[in-house]
């Protein structure tokens, strides 16, 4: 009998959006990648490609071996975590998926377990070559995959019984095949690299799917020649209606409009940057609140603003408008869920906090190449805020539950040529007093 793992992996680009899914298969015994699976799905939700991964992954194993063992990995907590038994499966769109992949093998011959994201690269780039292929409007084919090739070394970590030897085996293979002399892996869980000219501009916690496999320096004092960084300063948007009362949100429900006290804060953002005198592009969230938070600095800035929707706020679902107390009345399961796994959704197909990391990493590898060396004020929302500095930090998700982050408070960031990141200031209300 065989024994395989799979390792399976799924995204949406605007959760729903595009949606592709990925799916590697390993023989555990020789360690060699017998199967790959990727396929561009149409708009869906991150959910809903995840586990049509794992779906296309068990199939693919089937298929070489009816009678087979089969481990899986993913880094979806959620897959994980309602596949094994453990978390209740409530949306209607999860329920049929589950019971499809369940069909597959007999649940005795199939073990689950979550891994971290940057152990799943292999996966995790063939569901981005399947949405690259389906915004091309085609569909991806294997004599195109480069999955294996940008596939970083990868230790098994806790695969169950003999499978450890062959996995590792197998990636040890793969890293081989993948990298010229001298070249190293991803030095966070979502690296990935923005180039101009050639030059590396950075390599920290970028989305799926980035180019480039150099990683970041070492953690430390960056040498003297690196020249200028580019500087992120991070300002939240002024009060609404809904701040004071701390209710949720985001980009799913209504949007709101800076309230008189907003409207004031916004003024006084403007000139404490107009006395500073150090930004040179301003860039804004497309929600209104943002939007007329940019214009009364671009007021005083005489700067045009630029509409960023990867600096959107997370969509809260069904809890818009909620506070967190009615949220915990009204949908308890729901919510602890959610404090407990980036992967989770609130209710009523809201975005996950690991969705949010990877728009927000997108934009943030965009933005520092296209403001390399220059400081460009990101006009933005707490979840945005609080993930450019998590991911500067190399902090776990959970650090999002820990920080706080007042109402057209400053915070700030750099973006170093050799790959690190500094964390200047956070929540700097300063300029309210």
């Amino acid at each position: 009998m065989n024994t395989f793992v799979v390792e399976a992996d799924g995204g949406s680009r605007g959760n729903p959006g595009p949606a592709g899914y990925g799916a590697v298969v390993v023989d555990s015994a020789s360690g060699e990648v017998v199967a790959e699976a990727a396929e561009y799905i149409g708009v869906a939700t991150n959910n809903v490609a995840e586990y049509r991964g794992l779906v296309a992954g068990l199939r693919a194993a089937h298929a070489l071996d009816p009678e087979s063992t089969v481990h899986v990995r993913m880094d979806s907590k959620l897959v994980v975590e309602q596949m094994s038994g453990r978390w209740q499966i409530k949306h209607p769109a999860m329920k049929p998926l589950a019971a499809e992949a369940a069909a597959v093998f007999p649940r005795d011959r199939v073990t689950y377990e979550w891994i971290p994201r940057a152990q799943n690269k292999h996966a995790d780039r063939l569901a981005n070559e399947a949405m690259d292929a389906g915004r091309r409007g085609e569909q991806w084919s294997p004599s195109r995959s480069t999955a294996a090739l940008d596939a970083p070394a990868r230790e098994a970590d806790s695969p169950v019984g003999d499978q450890a030897a062959g996995l590792a085996k197998a990636r040890a293979a793969l890293a081989g095949r993948a990298r010229p002399t001298g070249a190293g892996g991803p030095t966070g869980p979502e690296a990935g690299s923005a180039r101009a000219g050639g030059a590396t501009l950075f390599d920290i916690a970028g989305p799926p799917g980035s180019a480039g496999t150099t990683p970041a320096a070492a953690p430390g004092w960056a040498p003297a020649d690196l020249g200028a960084p580019a500087t992120f300063l991070l300002l939240r948007h002024g009060e609404t209606a809904l701040t004071p009362e701390k209710r949720f949100s985001g980009s799913g429900g209504g949007d709101p409009m800076l309230s008189a006290v907003g409207r004031a804060q916004a003024e006084r953002a403007g000139e404490a940057l107009a006395a500073r005198g150090t930004v040179q592009a301003i860039v804004s969230s497309p929600l209104l609140r943002c939007r007329e938070t940019a214009a009364a600095v671009s007021a005083r800035l005489g700067l045009d603003v630029a509409v960023e929707d990867g600096l959107r706020e997370t969509d809260f679902g069904a809890w818009e408008g909620l506070t967190f107390g009615e949220v915990r009345e009204r949908y308890p399961d729901d919510l602890t869920a959610w404090l407990a796994s980036p992967d989770a959704t609130p209710t009523g197909g809201g975005e996950s906090f690991a969705h949010v990391a990877e728009r927000v990493a997108a934009a943030r590898t965009e933005l520092a190449a296209r403001y390399a060396g220059r400081t460009v004020l990101l006009v933005t929302h707490v979840t945005p805020i609080k993930t450019l500095v998590r991911l500067a930090l190399g902090a776990p998700p959970e650090s999002l539950f820990r920080m706080e982050l007042s109402a057209a408070s400053f915070s700030e960031v750099a973006y170093y040529a050799d790959g690190n990141a500094s964390v200047r200031r956070l929540n700097d209300t300063s300029h309210l007093a």
